[in-house]
């Protein structure tokens, strides 16, 4: 088992997802609800998630080839649309700050806005799965493995969720903000291996794979 390559994927999905970034976010959406309903919040919150990431899972290379495109163009594209997200979490408004201000005063559809989408589901989680999946180069049971570890950071998600008044009142809104950026610096490094091993995928240039 290529535990080397379980580690980054795992990693991407963590970042991409960022559990902890979505804290505030949740916080802030469930605070029109009775604190006993914020169980459920959290748990349907992150089912909504789950369910969007899971269809782009399954049908979102499906999606690519029926408008025949090249996949390996994707793999690109994605890479640099990562890019641009990670550096929005590094030099912008951090995450929950930015998907908070754009929730306006609708705590009701909280769960669904912002919680599910952006803030666990967001773009970039959503490129994420497509460019782990790759029908050509994994089989079914490697695909099934990426659908595991995504399981699991969003279990992660429901916990940090779940924790988060305590979570919040540990780190604070200070250590949200740096945790988000050192994700994007992170996520910043995983989207240029995206874009090198999209050229590499046309065969445009060879990419050497990490030891």
């Amino acid at each position: 088992m290529d535990w080397v390559g379980l580690a980054r994927e795992f990693i991407m999905l963590f970042v991409v997802i960022d559990p902890v970034g979505s804290i505030p976010v949740f916080l802030f959406a469930a605070s029109g609800i009775p604190t006993n309903l914020y169980r459920r919040f959290a748990i349907r919150a992150v089912a909504i998630a789950g369910l969007v990431l899971f269809a782009f899972l399954i049908g979102g290379q499906f999606m690519l080839e029926v408008l025949g495109l090249r996949f390996g163009s994707f793999q690109i594209a994605g890479g640099i649309i990562l890019f641009l997200f990670a550096m929005t979490m590094i030099f912008g408004d951090s995450k929950p700050t930015r998907e908070i201000a754009d929730a306006g005063n609708e705590p009701l559809a909280g769960a669904v806005f912002p919680l599910a989408m952006p803030s666990i589901a967001s773009p970039g989680a959503m490129l994420a799965i497509v460019v782990l999946t790759d029908n050509r180069s994994q089989s079914v049971s490697e695909q099934a493995v990426t659908g595991g570890l995504l399981i699991i950071v969003l279990v992660i998600t429901l916990l940090c969720l779940l924790g988060a008044s305590l979570i919040y009142r540990l780190i604070g809104k200070t250590g949200v903000s740096v945790i988000s950026r050192v994700m994007g610096i992170i996520l910043a490094t995983i989207a240029v291996d995206a874009v090198l091993v999209g050229f590499d995928t046309l065969g445009v240039l060879s990419v050497q794979t990490a030891p």
